[in-house]
This record gives structure tokens, C-alpha cells and sequence, in this order.
């Protein structure tokens, strides 16, 4: 009776651990853009790279941005992004990590919640909050938001003579669609 215990508690404690984890989730091809207006021509970019993790049992997440995966219509834009303002050589990501404040994984309908942590760019650290709606879709999870920065804050040098016609923020929007994590 003891060695047929045990042989189920062996068997249950393997497959417990093979199956994906419900508290932990991954985005892999997660999408963050961002825009920034300017009398000449508006800067725009998209990166579907973007990596991300969403634990529901702390309600933290953790974002991780490969600069150089930013995608523009222009090649040019792209060599000025990565080469003068970001400097991708140097700093090759960016990282968002924080809390979601009162978030509750047991609503199954959409919830806008804020989440508050730190975005890191150039190696610079500020505190952000950000306004996000958080869904629920069978077992996956979507969190969709945006953030300003200020190009000051994080010591993005514009030269003198684009400055005025370059706006001093950009808008950056950030679609994450998580799955299970399979450890």
C-alpha cells in the first residue's frame, strides 16, 4: 500500500512539474511603437520583438526592448535613431519593470489598471506610471497601453538645429498578448 503511495505521489509531483505554470506568462513577440510629431516629418517606429514576462500572482511585469529591432519606413531614420539619439551600440535595450496596482486575475472582463515601475533607456532610470487595460481571453492574457517620455530625461541629444523642430516628447504604445509560461 506504502510503495503504491508513493508511486502516484512520484508520478503526480512529474507531471505537476511538466505542466505550464497559470501564474507566470511570456509575450515573446510583443509590440511597442512610438511616435513623435515634427513640423518636417513625424518620426515613427514599430519593434515586434519586444519580450516580456506577466507574473499574476505578484502582478509584476518585466519588458525587455532590443533597440535595434525598431522598424522605420525610412532607412535613414533608422541609422540616425540607432547611431546619434539612442546610441544602440552603447545601450542596446531598453527595460520596463513594476506592479500592477489592484489588479485581480479573477475578473474575466477588461480591466484598466495602472502600473507603476521603472523604464530604464541609456542606461538612465526613471519611475513611470502607465495607464493599461488588461483582458482575459481563454487562458492568455493582453495588456495594451502607452507612456510618454521626455527626450531630456533620458539624455536623447538632438542637434541644435533640429531641436525646434523636433517634438520634446514621444508617445509610446506597447501591445502584449501572454501566453502560459512552459518552464
Amino acid at each position: 500500500m506504502n510503495k503504491t503511495l508513493l508511486l502516484i505521489l512520484l508520478i503526480f509531483i512529474n507531471l505537476s512539474s511538466t505542466t505550464p505554470s497559470k501564474e507566470e506568462y511570456i509575450e515573446r513577440q510583443g509590440e511597442v511603437s512610438f511616435f513623435s510629431y515634427t513640423s518636417v516629418e513625424n518620426i515613427q517606429a514599430t519593434n515586434n520583438q519586444a519580450l516580456s514576462i506577466f507574473d499574476i500572482k505578484t502582478n509584476e511585469v518585466a519588458v525587455r526592448i532590443l533597440m535595434r529591432a525598431f522598424v522605420f519606413k525610412k532607412s535613414l531614420m533608422h541609422e540616425h535613431f540607432n547611431e546619434s539619439y539612442i546610441e544602440s551600440d552603447l545601450y542596446p535595450e531598453a527595460t520596463f519593470s513594476g506592479t500592477i496596482v489592484d489588479f485581480d486575475p479573477s475578473i474575466t472582463t477588461e480591466q484598466t489598471r495602472i502600473i507603476k515601475g521603472d523604464f530604464t533607456l541609456k542606461n538612465i532610470t526613471k519611475p513611470v506610471e502607465i495607464k493599461a487595460k488588461i483582458s482575459k481571453i481563454d487562458e492568455n492574457y493582453s495588456i495594451d497601453g502607452n507612456l510618454e517620455i521626455l527626450i531630456e530625461d533620458y539624455n536623447i541629444n538632438i542637434p541644435a538645429l533640429l531641436s525646434p523642430n523636433i517634438s520634446k516628447k514621444i508617445e509610446v504604445t506597447f501591445n502584449f498578448k501572454y501566453k502560459p509560461h512552459e518552464k
